[in-house]
């Protein structure tokens, strides 16, 4: 058994290494992927394009101008009649317009609640909500102003009155940098692309070829043959990821390991089995490179959405909620950040090894059962 997987091995690593494409695409997936991701990918605010419509033209509307600048926001224009808002908007030089009232002075100074619209252009949602936010803390932080001046001039104190001392700390990214979330969930999602990649790309390939006969008629039997194609892809994934970790998260991005490497790597190999053995599935119902690709966007697409990365699982319909546990994504990244960014142990993870354990040996079970009823007999 032993001397037939190396020869098999030996067969996939010659091939492999002969396959240019596949090699810059390892390379590039694991370092210039996640890189641009990391920095590409951002849910802050950076210099949005705004507009801005003062109907006052007082010293309190300017007071209030003042504090939309840079990083956050970047003042195009300062409008002169309504009808340009529409242009503005329309066109797509500004993302938001906003409108001090003329009363906005006379309301102040009496005391009195005075409003400024904002209108958004709501084409990119996340943005546009982020974009309000902001301008909210902005309206908050410059009324407090106001009720400290108002406050002097009486011989009041806000200190004096009673206040919620409201304290935030966000434990393991302190800053929120969305680089950090961005960045790692990039290397994850690669960890699952890639291994889908290798495998289904090898196995087909022996359809295109001819050469699965030939492996056929050897005495290597469809688990070997299947297991000559994994084994590659988690010695070469592996590595990758390492060369990830260090240059690009830590390296680049900065960002701290706190759990265990050996730990993270122990489960990741697992996963690239499972995921490897979903790659074999899919190789086998095909019939050739372009339906394997096709086939393998069909069922990552689902795998992503309901993997929990960008909508907690908590936050889905229970309906949905079940169907996440059909996806070995889900397991996979609540175990990555557990480890890598909280540095959780054995006990906090355990539910999600088994999960992936689960997964895998149905995948290669399933794998096995389609290869005997479409290929081997």
């Amino acid at each position: 058994m032993w001397r037939r997987m190396i020869s098999l091995l030996r067969k996939e690593f010659a091939q492999l290494s002969r396959d240019k494409a596949i090699l810059f695409i390892l390379i590039w997936s694991f370092t210039g992927g996640i890189y641009t991701a990391g920095h590409g990918m951002s849910g802050d605010i950076n210099n949005l394009p705004i507009v801005i419509y003062d109907l006052c033209r007082e010293s309190e509307s300017r007071d209030l101008i003042s504090r939309f600048r840079p990083p956050y926001f970047k003042v195009m224009a300062y409008l002169q009649a309504e009808s340009e808002i529409t242009e503005w908007l329309d066109s797509g030089k500004a993302s938001l317009a906003v409108i001090i009232p003329p009363d906005f002075k006379r309301k102040i100074a009496a005391g009195e609640q005075a409003k400024v619209q904002t209108i958004s252009d709501g084409t990119i949602s996340m943005t546009a909500t982020l974009a309000i936010g902001y301008i909210a803390q902005i309206a908050d932080a410059y009324s407090r102003q106001i009720l400290e001046k108002r406050g002097q001039a009486a011989s009041l104190s806000l200190k004096n009155l009673p206040v919620i001392d409201e304290r935030l700390r966000v434990q393991f990214n302190p800053n929120v940098l969305s680089s950090w979330f961005t960045a790692l969930l990039e290397l994850f999602n690669m960890f699952t692309m890639i291994s889908l990649l290798l495998t289904a790309a090898a196995m087909v390939r022996e359809k295109e070829y001819g050469t699965l006969e030939q492996l056929l008629l050897s005495p290597a039997n469809p688990s070997e043959i299947f297991m000559a194609k994994i084994i590659p892809t988690v010695m070469l994934v592996l590595p990758l990821s390492s060369l990830s970790i260090f240059l690009i998260l830590k390296g680049t991005f900065h960002i701290p390991i706190r759990g265990s490497l050996l730990l993270f790597y122990a489960v990741t190999a697992i996963y690239v089995f499972t995921i490897s053995s979903l790659g074999i599935a899919i190789a086998t119902v095909s019939r050739n490179l372009a339906q394997a690709m096709m086939t393998m966007f069909l069922v990552l697409m689902p795998m992503l959405y309901l993997s929990g990365a960008w909508t907690p699982p908590e936050a889905m319909s229970p309906v949905v909620r079940v169907l996440t546990l059909l996806s070995p994504m889900r397991y996979f990244i609540d175990f990555g950040f557990n480890v890598l960014f909280k540095g959780n142990g054995f006990f906090y993870i355990w539910p999600d090894i088994i999960g992936i354990l689960i997964m895998g040996v149905l995948l290669f079970s399933f794998s096995k059962w389609w290869f005997h009823r479409s290929i081997a007999k």
